[in-house]
């Protein structure tokens, strides 16, 4: 899980959205860690309204995370942990591994 937090942090990210978050608070068995965001670009523009003040508005993220890793046959959990439009002084989304899956190859005939 190592290489892929990196790849996700200074490849995808930097690609994608132009930052490269911190990939930290790792767990003792190195499959789960959190991406630290400082400005989330998805953001950055945007005021929600008290009424939508439960809403993970860049949620998005943890799901592109997630379709992302499974292409590559890891099966993950990808959720919101902070986020700055609620307040928080960072955005944190956490990863953790729950499966790497084999790739089905059909039988020939």
């Amino acid at each position: 899980m190592k290489e892929t937090s990196e790849i996700i942090s200074k490849n995808a990210f930097k690609c994608y959205l132009g930052v490269i978050p911190e990939v930290t608070n790792w767990d003792p068995t190195q499959t789960e860690f959190s991406l630290i965001f400082e400005t989330n670009p998805l953001a950055e523009n945007v005021e929600l309204p008290p009424k939508m003040d439960d809403l993970w508005y860049s949620n998005v993220l943890a799901g592109i995370i997630k379709g992302a890793l499974e292409m590559v046959f890891l099966e993950v959990d990808s959720y919101f942990i902070k986020d700055q439009l609620r307040g928080d002084n960072y955005t944190e989304i956490r990863i953790k591994l729950i499966n790497k899956t084999t790739p089905l190859i059909p039988h020939e005939e």
